[in-house]
């Protein structure tokens, strides 16, 4: 059996945990199975050596199950899975609004086993007449079913990113390899993704393109050339490899960077030039001299202009700020000195405050804060009052170990469909950084929630307005709030709006982060991570915040943490 094929078993296992609402383990499964995807050694090998355990990812239970597969061709785990959940819930609870109740009733009792059937029974007024149904939920069904659509085939940058570095990283190992870089999107770190772009330089097209078709990860081979191919993994995503000389390495990978609408606007600037520029350089059309091309940055400094980072390549002003030299001096991962949005077992998260602290100091962090839920939020565990004053007694304990290193009490309370906060005064004064959600009532109107939001930020203890617009990508569009009210409120009252680093939210988006900097509105990016994995998720705030034309000063867990005490208390 192929490493391949295994991988896609524990990536169904997950899916099906998922419906099941076991937490954790779902992600635990996709980590094995992304793993396994990328073996260079054959994964029957790595058994009959009794190393499975040695695959990253893979403990006791997943390598058992990797034991039954090989040595019986089948997993009665799965099987089982299988019998327990109808066909098509996997595909119906991608909708918004289905959830795997809905989605197994719809297929057990009236066979509805895909999205084309649900969309079709819904626009004919079927599912209006089923129980617990009716107009309005029909229509939010059509509405989901429409996004859903517009997202197919489009990946999360936080699924892709990771095995694109992995891809580029076994590329490097190959000794005829002198450059790799992957370009497109994912350099540019767009939120969501359809492709991998891969630029190489190498004076040995035939050997890189046969070794990269060769990868176990390779399902299928679409295209291949002389100095390009193009293959789909067998996650589905397509992989375009385009080998270069050393002389338009740098055009190359300008060239497939992007954005197409930055790139068009170069050329326009070459042409005003008599010069001319594609992937093989920047060119004289007066005598076909070639002018730059070997490096990126010769480009961008013939053309008269400051280098423009890839986060900002979408023409949305970079070219003019570079041409006048006023191109912001944007935020790296290295100046994060926090992470201020992060959950323990004290409610929905699945690792320990001192475990949490522990991993954020690996990271490299010089303080944290624990914001777990509030009381309101029962369904993620969230803290009564007595519990508050419990964590903050054991987080200064925890801090009376720690050297160089801190502990900041926090919370995310919860925004009622009122505006009112479930946390009193009293304790809240107590507490160094609070963090004030919604996380419900998402179909309000925008008067409403707008109001709603305004309220909270208008308490004298909340610091941070968490995910400010609610969204999911690719599963739940933001909800209607005016964001104007909301840049002008959180800048006058001195409140920070969050990027949430979960690679799944991402919010506030990079266009919302450049729209609030216009009204000097401060930042803090939090990962929310639920458990010590999920704290690596910094980066993909750090790309919306770069992607925002943000700076280090616009971003609060940027500063030490002496700067931070007296931030918050002005």
């Amino acid at each position: 059996m192929k490493n391949s094929e295994i991988a896609e078993i524990f990536y169904e296992i997950a899916d099906f945990l998922e419906i099941k609402g076991i937490e954790f383990k779902p992600a635990a499964y996709r980590r094995a199975a992304q793993n396994i995807e990328l073996l260079q050694e054959d994964i029957v090998k790595i058994h009959r050596k009794g190393a499975l355990k040695e695959i990253s990812g893979v403990g006791e239970s997943i390598a058992a199950k990797i034991k039954e597969i090989l040595e019986t061709g089948k997993l009665k785990y799965l099987e089982n899975l299988r019998k327990e959940i109808p066909t098509g819930v996997l595909e119906l609870v991608k909708i918004k609004g289905i959830g795997s109740k809905i989605a197994i009733m719809l297929s057990k009792d009236y066979g509805i086993k895909s999205v084309e059937e649900l969309e079709t029974a819904a626009k004919e007024g079927r599912i209006r007449e089923l129980k617990g149904f009716g107009p309005k939920k029909e229509e939010n069904i059509l509405r989901s079913i429409e996004v859903f659509k517009a997202a197919k085939g489009t990946f999360l940058l936080g699924e892709i990113l990771p095995l694109a570095k992995k891809l580029e990283s076994k590329i490097k190992d190959l000794s005829v390899i002198s450059k790799v870089y992957v370009a497109g999107s994912i350099r540019r770190k767009k939120e969501t993704v359809r492709d991998i772009d891969i630029i190489v330089l190498s004076k040995e097209p035939k050997n890189v393109i046969n070794f990269f078709t060769k990868l176990p990860i390779v399902n299928e081979i679409l295209a291949e050339g002389e100095t390009k191919c193009s293959v789909v993994l067998n996650n589905k995503i397509q992989v375009d490899l385009r080998i270069v000389d050393e002389d338009s390495y740098g055009s190359a990978l300008q060239y497939f960077t992007g954005s197409k609408e930055h790139n068009i606007e170069l050329r326009e600037l070459a042409k005003k030039r008599n010069w001319k520029l594609n992937e093989y350089g920047l060119f004289d059309k007066t005598n076909n001299s070639k002018i730059a091309g070997k490096e990126e940055t010769e480009i961008y400094k013939a053309l008269g202009m400051d280098f423009i980072e890839p986060e900002l390549r979408e023409n949305s002003g970079e070219i003019e700020s570079a041409l006048k030299r006023t191109l912001p001096n944007l935020i790296n991962f290295k100046d994060v000195k926090s992470d201020l949005h992060m959950h323990t077992t004290w409610s929905d998260g699945s690792n320990s405050i001192e475990e949490m602290a522990l991993e954020s100091k690996k990271l490299g962090y010089e303080y944290i804060a624990i914001c777990d839920h509030s009381a309101a939020l029962k369904v993620a565990g969230g803290l009564s009052e007595e519990d508050i004053s419990k964590q903050i007694k054991e987080i200064e304990k925890l801090n009376r170990k720690f050297e160089d290193f801190t502990i900041l009490a926090g919370i995310e309370l919860n925004i009622d469909s009122n505006g009112r906060l479930d946390v009193n005064n009293t304790i809240l004064k107590d507490l160094d950084f609070v963090i004030a959600s919604v996380h419900s009532g998402f179909k309000q109107d925008i008067r409403v929630l707008t109001n709603r939001v305004l309220s909270a930020m208008h308490n004298d203890y909340v610091n941070a307005i968490g995910h400010p617009t609610g969204r999911l990508i690719n599963r739940r569009p933001s909800y209607k709030i005016d964001l104007q009210k909301l840049f002008e409120s959180a800048s006058n009252l001195g409140i920070f709006l969050e990027i949430n680093a979960f690679i799944d939210r991402l919010d506030l988006s990079d266009v919302n982060c450049k729209k609030a900097k216009e009204y000097n509105s401060s930042f803090v990016i939090g990962t929310d991570a639920h458990n010590i994995n999920e704290l690596k998720f910094m980066e993909y705030g750090v790309f919306v915040a770069k992607r925002g034309w943000l700076e280090k000063k616009d971003v609060i867990n940027t500063q030490s943490l002496k700067d931070l005490r007296i931030k918050l208390k002005s």
